[in-house]
């Protein structure tokens, strides 16, 4: 099947032109990500992105760093897995995340991507304590929870969290990767860059004593910077 999103006879005009916008998101944020060392040498990126209106969603995967064809190739599918557009191949292209699209109307795009200090948090099977006062700048959550029992599947994690606090923004996989979600692919990724940098450096202090408390004052003066406290 055609993967051709620019002349495609089986979406309509505004789901092709979501479909755009969202390659090329994921394309920039794919390179960035790549580029400043957050993406593992696996290149394991991808997102999910639901399309305004319907209950559909656009599946995009950075290639394997062995694919001949580098290129990204989007699939659409229904919340019940039937795909619309593109390569069937692989499945769960609507499905994997559909519960938290159903039950988080504010979530509009989720991400699943491997980093090495967020996967080396994730194996050690700890939450993440924001301890860098830019990662805590976007976020009123002060952890990342880690998601260690699969046996009720991540979506029901994911949304056990968000019922618990809505301002988490992501969830560390154990013994492998981690997940975002948010308003766009751009938004989420700039957060997933800045993540795995204060995982950096919070690993780093480790042999040091370990990271921190913020100081008095500090949590408040990164929230009026991004408008999160008055």
């Amino acid at each position: 099947m055609s993967t051709d999103t620019t002349h495609s006879p089986q979406l309509a005009a505004h789901i092709t032109s979501f479909v755009q916008q969202a390659r090329r998101d994921f394309d920039k944020a794919a390179r960035i990500l790549k580029e400043t060392g957050t993406l593992s040498a696996t290149n394991t990126f991808q997102a999910y992105a639901r399309v305004p209106g319907e209950a559909l969603v656009v599946s995009l995967h950075a290639a394997s760093p062995w694919a001949d064809d580098q290129q990204v190739k989007p699939v659409v599918a229904g919340f019940d897995g039937k795909v619309l557009f593109g390569d069937a191949k692989g499945g769960g292209h609507g499905q994997r995340y559909a519960d938290v699209f159903r039950e988080q109307p504010e979530v509009s795009v989720v991400i699943h991507v491997h980093g090495p200090y967020l996967g080396a948090w994730a194996s050690s099977h700890r939450t993440l304590p924001i301890q860098y006062a830019p990662a805590q700048r976007f976020t009123l959550a002060r952890e990342i929870p880690i998601y260690i029992d699969r046996r009720a599947g991540e979506p029901a994690f994911i949304n056990e969290q968000i019922r618990r606090d809505p301002n988490i923004p992501a969830i560390l996989e154990a013994n492998g990767g981690s997940t975002f979600w948010g308003k766009d692919i751009i938004e989420v990724s700039k957060y997933i860059l800045i993540l795995e940098e204060g995982a950096r450096f919070q690993a780093l202090a480790e042999p040091l004593g370990g990271s921190k408390a913020f100081g008095p004052g500090v949590i408040e003066q990164q929230w009026r910077m991004t408008g999160l406290a008055a």
